[in-house]
């Protein structure tokens, strides 16, 4: 019943009635500010459920989704993927193509990236070494080599910083590093003069949810343009990587009664704004509070890939769980596989798919592997010659075999203890 009601709403009353009052919520102000009207045009007169049959319908090209998408606020989305099948939501996201550009290029049809992911405990240089090593010699880090630190604090956040740029400068590696700092303390880093690639922040789709964080949209709109004035991208200058969730709001207590879906939906108009190079959810990382098992991790996987490629993003996901929900990595694999069908930009690439340093399950570098196989995805193109080039992978998509092992772990090895001591 409740999705017949949502049907029937005209898809002008998101723009008439806010769920978010404007006056309090600068999200919501950019939501309005940056809402075109020439691009909402062709589906100003329908209701929510005539828009699920415009988009699914044959009509809805590529080209036509990506001239309509600056027309589609979030909360249109939302409300549209309500009443859209699993199947639905995988079918319109494997036609927007949204792609962005730093060292390589995410985003394009037929390929799946990866976040090499060597989060450790400790933040010890060692062992981060170690996981990068095993991640570059299984095809995966093109998307980003993104350490979350242990610690905040600069010194360390700095040497980390340092450790994967001296890594991917002497193997010339086409691809991007990021230490996942709250933005503060990557703007710090930025004045001292670090190696910062891309400029993270987790964010949320309400301006007190934001707050939570320590962040509003001119702090973002202030990172961005310090990282972009460094001009270390040699392709494109989309520097920002932004990670998201269903119910962080709720858990700040600023949702607004909003749901969350809805909330996660308009933290996608906050990416949009400052043009990023990656976004993922990180899906079932808050836990059964908010998303119960399984089940419904899969449907709120899809729902956020859906919303966030019609809004125009190279959407992400970070496949997982953690471990008291009722899921399992069978479920994972599931969402995995639903995923890159649909056109899914990245995912993660964790050893053994455990995140020691988090305690949550992810998906490993071998997962990236089974997709490109049986789907017939392929790395960035700069990243794919790169392996190519290295004898990492054959020439044809797949692993070469471990003969470059022992030379580069030897090399990184003596980087990673050099920048210990």
């Amino acid at each position: 019943m409740a999705q017949q009601v949502l049907a029937d709403v005209p898809l002008r009353q998101f723009l008439e009635e806010p769920l978010i009052d404007p006056e309090t919520d600068e999200v919501s102000r950019l939501i309005l500010q940056s809402h075109s009207r020439d691009a909402f045009a062709p589906i100003a007169s329908v209701n929510v459920g005539e828009f699920r049959e415009w988009l699914l319908s044959e009509g809805a090209t590529p080209e036509v989704l990506a001239a309509v998408r600056s027309g589609v606020t979030p909360e249109m989305a939302a409300g549209v993927s309500k009443i859209m099948r699993n199947q639905d939501l995988i079918a319109v996201a494997r036609r927007c193509h949204n792609v962005a550009r730093f060292r390589n290029t995410i985003g394009l049809p037929g390929h799946l990236s990866t976040r090499l992911q060597p989060n450790h405990p400790t933040d010890d240089a060692r062992g981060i070494a170690a996981s990068i090593v095993d991640g570059l010699l299984y095809g995966s880090g093109d998307a980003v080599i993104g350490i979350n630190p242990a610690t905040d604090n600069l010194d360390n956040v700095y040497a980390l910083l340092g450790l994967v740029d001296e890594i991917r400068e002497r193997y010339e590696i086409p691809a991007q590093s990021c230490v996942l700092a709250h933005v503060t303390t990557t703007m710090a880093l930025i004045r001292r003069g670090a190696p910062v690639d891309l400029v993270f922040q987790s964010i949320a789709g309400t301006e007190a949810a934001n707050r939570s964080f320590g962040i509003d949209l001119g702090m973002l709109g202030e990172a961005r343009e310090m990282a972009l004035a460094l001009g270390r991208g040699t392709l494109g200058e989309n520097v920002m990587y932004f990670e998201t969730g269903q119910g962080s709001a709720l858990s700040a207590d600023a949702h607004h009664g909003v749901d969350a879906q809805t909330c996660e939906a308009r933290a996608y108009a906050v990416a949009r704004a400052f043009s990023p190079l990656l976004i993922n959810t990180v899906v079932g990382f808050i836990g059964p509070e908010y998303l119960y098992d399984g089940k419904q991790i899969i449907r709120a996987g899809l729902e956020d890939l859906f919303c966030g490629k019609l809004l125009g993003l190279p959407m992400g996901c970070d496949v997982c769980y953690t471990n008291h929900a009722e899921a399992d990595q069978n479920d994972m694999d599931n969402l995995l596989t639903l995923l890159a069908v649909a056109g899914c930009a990245y995912i993660m690439g964790v050893p053994g798919a455990d995140d020691v340093m988090l305690a949550y399950q992810s998906t490993s570098f071998h997962d990236a592997l089974y997709l490109r196989e049986v789907l017939g995805l392929r790395p960035a193109p700069e990243f794919e010659a790169w392996l190519n080039r290295m004898g990492i992978f054959d020439g044809k998509n797949a692993l070469a075999g471990p003969r470059l092992a022992t030379p580069l772990l030897g090399t990184v090895r003596r980087l990673a203890e050099d920048r210990a001591q």
